[in-house]
């Protein structure tokens, strides 16, 4: 499935997830109250129980948590609502560390986050505003990096990164990745596939090897979205000592 613009934050707003069963283990109640109670997820448990009394057949119905508890599922505004409000200032980037392609060694020392390869890829890394602090996160492995946009986005041929206090061409330097689709303008359906580079000065970042994931941590498909997730902003900036308050501390 492919869309026609950059895909929405939140998709299925209005989906309910309903388990149908006579009974459920210990484990699965936890699960089920666990993410409706602290992720607040429209989902819960239908029990059915047959039964007779004077000769008549019964059939009760009863939910593992209260219907007027339990979170309803969200349409239009009311959907936008439910969301945790965005900061206006974190964002969160995916940087596609590959063999290949992409070396985050490349960007943790010449400070930068980039994509590339189609529009889908490359339309929201470009969305990326100056001063936003981003929150990078190399796919499968966890976060490696936060750091303030400080540059506007450039292609790989335009692009220029400072280096010991010069800026040189991106293309100049020594570099680990192949950055397979810095020589291409469009693909094979005439969409940009270019990779767009957007200069970063790190807060902290550090080598893959010491990248930090924990369960519940925010992960998107997106090249970069806002971030709104309160627990993945707090726990990073806690791991890597950043002021929680100001992209600039």
């Amino acid at each position: 499935m492919r869309f026609g613009d950059t895909p929405p934050e939140a998709l299925n707003a209005t989906h309910a997830l309903t388990i149908v069963a006579s009974e459920i283990d210990a484990a699965t109640e936890r699960i089920v109250t666990y993410l409706a109670s602290g992720f607040q997820v429209p989902v819960n448990v239908l029990f059915f129980r047959y039964f007779e009394d004077d000769g008549r057949s019964y059939l009760a119905r009863t939910w593992l948590i209260d219907e007027a508890e339990a979170v309803a599922p969200s349409a239009g505004a009311k959907g936008r609502g439910k969301r945790e409000p965005w900061n206006g200032t974190d964002w969160y980037v995916s940087f596609g560390d590959e063999p290949g392609g992409r070396n985050w060694d490349d960007a943790l020392r010449y400070g930068f986050v980039s994509a590339g390869g189609g529009e889908w890829f490359s339309r929201t890394i470009r969305s990326l505003p100056l001063g936003a602090r981003v929150f990078t996160h190399v796919p499968k492995v966890g976060y490696v990096g936060v750091g303030t946009v400080s540059g506007e986005p450039q292609p790989f041929e335009d692009a220029a990164l400072g280096l010991d206090g010069d800026r040189q061409r991106m293309a100049d330097l020594s570099l680990a990745g192949t950055y397979r689709c810095a020589g291409e303008r469009t693909d094979r359906d005439g969409e940009d596939a270019r990779e767009w580079i957007v200069p970063v000065t790190w807060q902290r970042a550090v080598p893959r090897e010491e990248a930090l994931w924990r369960t519940g941590f925010f992960a998107n498909q997106n090249s970069a979205c806002k971030l709104r997730a309160r627990f993945t902003i707090e726990e990073v900036s806690r791991h890597f000592g950043i002021d929680q308050g100001s992209p600039d501390a």
